[in-house]
């Protein structure tokens, strides 16, 4: 099977950042298959970056190479760095955005030397795609760089449970079609309480007529508020942060 790299970036496509790394790429390992997950996260947003990478990392052949760039730290002190987890591999910052391969149990994680040579505002064209070649190309991961051990960046909170038992928890993402994606996971009967209404919880979007406000279990586990034919995040104005309690149903 031909090598594969994915590449996620919030650069878009109309400036050809994209396809120097790409060059990068392909010079080194000619023959490899390159997914271009998105380059539409939105600039700076590597929270949003984050939620994606969660979503499909797992879902590629082991020995693929993910290679994601959201990056305003670029030429900061933030390390650079490779991850071993599951079979796969991830190149990018250390800023949060590789975290759901980091929280794996067994990952492994070398920080990378940034070459003197490397532009301090384009890691992804100057450290990270080289990384990703050689990985490409059977480097060892411990053949990149040094053991990295600093602890993970976390950027979304965790939800909470009050003293009355209810799970407090809160949007964390708005998708293209206004779902607004929260960071709580449903366990048996409940209710959900967000933006001044209750709703009982549904199998699938159609489940409720359209135009009304539904709350189920999204693709990636985890609890979604939407509007059938519609957008949550604009019928009940919501957005990253907002609350959003889920209250057990006895």
């Amino acid at each position: 099977m031909r090598p594969i790299v994915t590449l996620l970036t919030d650069f878009g496509t109309a400036d050809g950042y994209v396809a120097e790394m790409k060059g990068v790429l392909v010079t080194s390992v000619p023959d490899v298959s390159v997914v271009d997950v998105t380059h539409d996260i939105t600039a700076q947003d590597v929270e949003a970056g984050r939620l994606t990478v969660a979503r499909y990392w797992r879902r590629f052949p082991p020995g693929t190479v993910h290679l994601a760039v959201v990056d305003p730290g670029v030429g900061s002190s933030r390390a650079a760095i490779a991850v071993a987890s599951e079979g796969r591999f991830l190149v990018g910052p250390d800023n949060g955005l590789l975290s759901p391969a980091l929280l794996a149990q067994g990952a492994r994680v070398v920080a990378l030397p940034v070459p003197a040579h490397a532009a301090p505002t384009f890691h992804g064209r100057d450290v990270f795609a080289p990384a990703a070649a050689m990985l490409l190309g059977g480097v060892p991961l411990d053949a990149l760089g040094a053991p990295y051990d600093a602890p993970i960046v976390r950027r979304t909170a965790e939800a909470r449970r009050l003293a009355d038992g209810t799970v407090a928890g809160q949007v964390i993402t708005i998708d293209r079609f206004g779902n607004a994606v929260t960071n709580l996971v449903v366990r048996g009967s409940a209710e959900v309480l967000v933006g001044g209404q209750t709703l009982a919880l549904r199998r699938s979007y159609s489940d409720v007529e359209p135009g009304a406000v539904v709350a189920l279990t999204g693709s990636n586990g985890l609890l979604e508020i939407a509007v059938r034919d519609g957008s949550a995040a604009q019928r009940l104005g919501l957005s990253r942060g907002v609350p959003v309690l889920l209250r057990a149903i006895r």
